[in-house]
């Protein structure tokens, strides 16, 4: 299993056919996924396709979660949580400026993200949202959302299916509130059906 240690992030090649598994190793800790399709870098994943084809904001095994030219990157195929958000922008600099008042504060997961894809030779200047595994972001009756604790438990996993060759970029989420106030690390594992 590989590690990502509290508030960084790490990108690598995912081949068709393969998945990934991302662990929450203890609890309450989101996970930024990112992903673009490995032959053009410009085709990227998007919340916007797949909330329109899916009709919800809610994930399942079985989802197929779409490009931003409509085609098929990747499919849940294991997900222990009920609850990840596909609404919200990475955390930033900015983030960190706006909502909690930091005077120097860290790049959060959108310049974890830069970093990761540039160690691909990926340029990425800016993210659409990402999806955001175990993230809690429930929307009230009025339309306001609201960030709460993770609903996941140490070892609750989703597994994700590539269904082309993508470069993925991956976070231990570097934002306070999203993860109940305490930063850890995040699991994750590339295998094969067969493997």
């Amino acid at each position: 299993m590989n590690v990502i240690p509290p508030r960084t992030g790490t990108g690598f090649s995912l081949k068709k056919g393969s998945r990934l598994r991302v662990i929450d190793l203890e609890g309450e800790q989101v996970s930024d996924f990112f992903c673009v399709l490995a032959s053009d870098p410009t085709e990227y994943l998007s919340s916007g396709r797949t909330i329109d084809y899916l009709s919800r904001i809610n994930f399942r095994e079985g989802d197929i979660l779409y490009s931003s030219k409509s085609r098929p990157l990747v499919r849940i195929v294991k997900n222990t949580v009920s609850t990840h958000d596909f609404l919200l922008t990475p955390c930033s600099a900015d983030t960190f400026r706006i909502i909690y008042g930091d005077k120097n504060p860290h790049q959060g997961c959108e310049g974890n993200l830069r970093q990761a894809f540039a160690n691909l030779d990926v340029n990425l200047e800016t993210f659409p949202a990402t999806f955001n595994c175990f993230m809690n972001v429930p929307i009230s009756p009025e339309g306001t959302l609201k960030v709460l604790p993770p609903a996941s438990k140490a070892g609750d996993h989703i597994e994700f299916e590539a269904l082309e060759d993508l470069m993925v970029g991956l976070t231990a989420c570097s934002a306070l509130q999203s993860n109940n106030f305490k930063f850890k690390p995040i699991g994750f594992e590339i295998f094969t059906e067969e493997s």
